[in-house]
């Protein structure tokens, strides 16, 4: 027979499916308001009272923006700069993290804490040097200027650092022993042990990669340069912000791949930050 439930623990149940439903109808609604608004013609857009779904999905807008705007351009921009910055992250973060682990290095801990500080510094703090250097490179309106400055990743160095911990060491050891060096040991045993983690650090920086807007917007005034968030600004310059529909269609190419690529990981996020979490 099941054991019936006290009605505290039913109370906290439903307390905790409505609050579930409330965040949300709070986080969806504005989404799915902008995928829907992004199909319909401009009259329906101002019409009232307000209607969610469109008469006809009428593509239009996102034709009007790719004419507008080199939308094609941009979003190769975003997509190449985003793998290949969010590869060179988790591939610095994993040998970084191996380093201050299983290697015998001069000063680990204290390259440790500065890891810690540098997590504490907002990047803001960073652009004027980070301007200035790239500059003086002659990296402007370039891919490495918006790349190089943000390859480093405090983040997921202390992430994996925090997980090769929890390794068990007798796998490494027997690695050694059949005469293993470091880097076969990193990426024949190591990673594989540490996918989930991979996979949070490696969606961790493709979202930041992706949705990064100040610094590619300070660096770069040319448009075939550009990534798609700073071409939504390019969009708003010429359209002035009149035509909304057309905003709102290149706004959800920005955000659609982002989120259907969380939403395809979101467990190997949840498995990769909660790792190490309880340790035996």
């Amino acid at each position: 027979m099941r054991r019936r439930r006290a009605p505290g623990v039913l109370l906290l149940d439903a307390g905790g499916w409505l609050a579930l439903v409330a965040a949300t109808l709070v986080l969806g609604a504005p989404l799915l308001w902008m995928v829907l608004a992004s199909l319909k013609r401009p009259d329906e857009l101002y019409r009232l009272p307000l209607q969610w779904l469109p008469a006809g999905p009428d593509l239009a807008n996102y034709a009007d923006a790719a004419q507008t705007i080199p939308l094609g351009q941009l979003f190769l921009n975003s997509v190449g700069l985003t793998v290949v910055g969010a590869g060179l992250k988790v591939a610095l973060g994993l040998t970084c993290a191996y380093a201050l682990v299983f290697l015998d290095v001069p000063f680990r801990r204290t390259v440790f804490l500065v890891v810690i500080a540098a997590l504490m510094i907002p990047p803001q703090i960073t652009i004027i040097p980070n301007y200035t250097f790239v500059a003086s490179l002659g990296w402007l309106n370039t891919y490495q200027g918006i790349l190089v400055p943000g390859l480093a990743s405090a983040f997921g160095t202390f992430l994996f650092r925090q997980h090769f911990l929890t390794l068990p060491a007798s796998v490494l050891e027997a690695a050694e022993l059949d005469g293993a060096g470091h880097w076969r040991r990193l990426w024949r045993f190591v990673v594989p042990l540490s996918l989930p983690t991979v996979a949070t650090v490696g969606l961790v920086a493709v979202v930041t990669e992706w949705n990064d807007y100040l610094w590619p917007f300070l660096v770069v005034d040319d448009p075939s340069k550009m990534t798609l968030p700073v071409g939504l600004t390019l969009l708003q310059n010429i359209d002035g912000m009149s035509d909304w529909g057309v905003l709102l269609a290149a706004t959800v190419l920005v955000t659609l791949p982002v989120l259907l690529l969380f939403l395809v990981l979101q467990r190997r996020l949840v498995a990769g930050l909660t790792t190490g979490a309880v340790t035996g």
